[in-house]
């Protein structure tokens, strides 16, 4: 019978022909690892949570919610105890601003130059330098805004105390330029060339084809890459609790001593709190405030980030 007669011709392989027992041993291990990995993260956030709701509903047992949002002082550890959250608030916020108002600018345009200007040898090398800024323990931060930032900002701004937000939050906007310079440039990076080709074919300069035309398609990029800055900016511990001071105050001057949510949480963690108290207790509803806090703002950021994919 001949070879090309319909009873010999070839024959698709069905879909789903290479079933799971064909799969290679080693790729079922690493499928089964991986998925291991993701299961345990989400029951470990899903822990987190748990643990979070808990002691908050425990503490407003004892604390009125309207006291804790109505109050301006936060003294918890006082023999006149206030519960007002809102210095907390206000010291994390005023550090994310100066840290935001460093890195947005410096990390914007570091990103526009490597990818824009800078030839591929220079980006190679570079690229490294600056990400390692990103490596540098937090604790060696503090110190440095705490005896070399500090004291050389006061021979510049009047009436800066010894602890200020100021200081870190300049260092913290030194800490998270790596992260918006990196990402930004992958997204700026990561634009077609046909966009800028056709700038330029209309006539445009480069500079306005950067601004008008790379920067806004790769918004999105940018967007999340500043969400994640203040991210990390609001969840930094080491150099607030090391150069900003522990006197929780309701301002908005860097020059003053202020307090965070974190750095307030180290301060009950240093175990001089009796476990189960009503003072230890305030760790988690600070806790559970930071996480409301960075929750919506990923959930604005994701918003804006497909508004700005939408009208691309």
């Amino acid at each position: 019978m001949a070879a090309n007669s319909p009873e010999f011709s070839p024959v698709a392989p069905a879909a789903g022909y290479l079933t799971r027992s064909a799969t290679p041993w080693p790729e079922r291990v690493i499928e089964i690892v991986l998925r291991a990995c993701g299961v345990l993260s989400i029951f470990t956030t899903i822990g987190i949570v748990l643990v979070l709701a808990y002691e908050t509903i425990s503490f407003f047992r004892e604390v009125p919610i309207s006291r804790f949002l109505g109050d301006t002082q936060w003294t918890p550890l006082f023999v006149d105890k206030h519960f007002g959250i809102w210095p907390l608030v206000a010291g994390t916020m005023l550090t994310t601003l100066v840290a935001i108002a460093v890195a947005l600018p410096f990390g914007l345009l570091s990103a526009i130059y490597l990818s824009e200007f800078a030839d591929e040898r220079a980006r190679r090398i570079l690229k490294p330098m600056l990400e390692i800024l990103a490596g540098v323990p937090s604790i060696v931060y503090g110190y440095f805004a705490l005896v070399f930032l500090t004291p050389l900002l006061q021979k510049i701004v009047p009436g800066l105390a010894g602890f200020n937000a100021l200081s870190p939050g300049i260092i913290m906007g030194v800490m998270i330029t790596p992260m918006i310079a990196s990402l930004s440039e992958d997204a700026i990076y990561a634009v077609p060339r046909a966009l800028r080709e056709g700038a330029y074919a209309l006539g445009a300069r480069r500079l306005p084809t950067i601004v008008r035309v790379v920067i806004p398609a790769a918004l999105s990029g940018i967007a999340a890459s500043v969400t994640l800055a203040i991210s990390r900016a609001i969840g930094e511990t080491m150099v607030v609790a090391i150069a900003a001071g522990q006197q929780p105050r309701l301002t908005m001057d860097p020059r003053v001593p202020i307090e965070t949510m974190t750095a307030y949480i180290v301060q009950v963690s240093m175990g001089d709190t009796p476990h189960g108290t009503l003072e230890y207790k305030t760790i988690f509803v600070v806790g559970a405030s930071l996480f409301l806090m960075t929750l919506a703002m990923n959930m604005l950021s994701q918003r804006l980030a497909r508004k700005f994919r939408g009208k691309l």
